[in-house]
């Protein structure tokens, strides 16, 4: 038995099969043990021997096979696929049911998963599990609108397709600190409007802006526009219906972090109070509106819904009604900040162009909100 295991066709599975497996797999991850704690799938387990792999050594993982479970299937991860195609080659050759995860924790970043929501009759959620970027397409009587859409803009136009709707407008509900946004990218394709706040324009030039109070036309729906300053000055929250497009503004475990406009503890604060204000607006509305956030974190819940009351109700800081507590509560639980977020706030100002690369920025862990 060799343990030269690299191999021309490697057994694979894709990033999108184990998304929709999630709980039926054992997932391994490769990679060294500071990258997988920046980064990983949910429930993963972690050997980290991706250096030793790239040299085609094999002793730690035949070492790690104590551990591991022979009567599960195995989805391997690494970087973009290569070294764990080595050790899902080596672990089938010991009896293991296992394959290599296509192109990886990159690949891992690119899936999109597509949720309809019980409520939210024409609301079509879409989330990418590696990203925590959750997006929407909100459609009536043949046509649509795609909110907070990522750059693979092909997954909202097929979307689209399999509806049967045509996409009349994309819609940021703010400037992205995340993710490069897809929206103008999406906009300019299909030659149809790009909305955004004005003051979350930068030197964009391409947009139409969106004001508190305006609607937009989608079918013979209206989106509401309600301005939401705080995490962004521009952030908007779109009322569809019963249903509350949140994007950073509402979370279902927090609040948009007021902070990555700049880190000056005055100007933080005073962000943080707008955001108090924008908190209590939202609160206003009936408790049986459908909160529909713009990220998660590791919630198992699909789709990603709640109503208003039970996020009050759930969510300490977004029940807090002092203003001097709440700004309190936001500034002691800021952590990390987003990967590269200020080349991807760039991009997305308009101060930056959008290169083949702006894909591989976004790749990580969502930090937008504030704990």
């Amino acid at each position: 038995m060799s343990n030269n295991s690299a191999v021309d066709a490697p057994a694979k599975i894709s990033p999108e099969t184990v998304a929709e497996r999630r709980e039926d797999l054992f997932v391994l991850d490769v990679r060294n043990e500071d990258e997988y704690e920046e980064w990983s799938i949910e429930g993963s387990h972690n050997v980290p021997i991706y250096d030793e792999l790239l040299d085609h050594e094999f002793a730690e993982l035949d070492d790690a096979t104590d551990e591991l479970p022979m009567d599960e299937e195995f989805a391997v991860v690494c970087v973009a696929g290569i070294t764990s195609a080595r050790a899902a080659q080596f672990l089938r050759d010991r009896g293991y049911e296992a394959r290599t995860v296509t192109d990886g924790m990159e690949g891992w970043g690119s899936v999109h998963r597509r949720f309809d929501v019980d409520g939210a009759d024409g609301v079509t959620q879409v989330i990418r599990p590696g990203t925590g970027c959750v997006s929407y397409l909100v459609h009536d009587r043949g046509e649509a609108v795609a909110v907070d859409p990522s750059l693979y803009a092909d997954e909202y136009v097929d979307l689209a397709d399999d509806l049967g709707v045509e996409i009349v407008g994309a819609i940021d509900t703010h400037a992205h600190a995340d993710h490069v946004s897809g929206a103008p990218v999406l906009a300019d394709r299909l030659d149809v409007p790009y909305y955004l706040h004005e003051a979350d324009s930068g030197e964009l030039t391409e947009y139409t802006p969106l004001s508190d109070g305006e609607t937009v036309s989608v079918g013979g729906r209206e989106v509401e526009v309600l301005h939401t300053p705080g995490h962004t000055p521009g952030s908007v929250a779109l009322h569809v219906g019963t249903a509350l497009l949140s994007g950073d503004t509402l979370f279902h475990r927090s609040v948009g972090r007021p902070d990555l406009e700049g880190d000056d503890e005055d100007a933080v604060r005073d962000a943080a109070r707008e955001l108090y204000e924008s908190v209590q607006r939202l609160r206003e509305l009936p408790d049986d509106t459908l909160v529909l956030p713009g990220h998660m974190s590791d919630e198992e819940l699909r789709p990603l819904a709640t109503t208003l009351y039970g996020l009050v109700r759930n969510t300490d800081v977004v029940a807090i009604d002092d203003e001097s507590d709440f700004v309190d509560a936001i500034v002691d639980s800021l952590g990390s900040t987003p990967s590269n977020y200020e080349e991807i706030k760039a991009i997305n100002w308009g101060e930056e162009p959008l290169t083949d690369e702006a894909a591989e920025l976004e790749l990580g862990p969502n930090n937008c909100s504030a704990s």
